[in-house]
């Protein structure tokens, strides 16, 4: 086998491991359940989380809801029902009136 090919292959097959740990392992960070969190929300109504006290990501507005880490994924879990972007979904709405009055 080529040298550069068994290197890469080796590289890629390192990576791959190192990558399925950090999948499966869980954060370990003792602090993580001291830390507050902001729910923020972008123009396409898309939620994420951000470490209360920075500033909020540029895109990003606050949601209103604030707390720990899971509290913040159970109220996103709650509101955010349909994955899909507001722009789509605005698309698709406006494409099925244009169905439903015969255009």
């Amino acid at each position: 086998m080529d040298k550069w090919l068994a290197f890469t292959a080796l590289s890629t097959t390192e990576n791959l491991t190192n990558r399925s740990k950090e999948t499966l392992m869980p954060n370990t960070d003792p602090e993580e359940d001291y830390k507050t969190y902001s729910v923020v929300m972008n123009h396409e109504e898309q939620y994420s989380i951000w470490p209360e006290g920075g500033a909020t990501p540029s895109g990003w507005n606050p949601a209103g809801k604030f707390g720990t880490k899971q509290e913040c994924l159970d109220y996103i879990q709650s509101v955010w029902t349909d994955m899909r972007p507001l722009s789509l979904r605005l698309k698709m709405k406006q494409m099925d009136e244009r169905q439903s009055n015969g255009d």
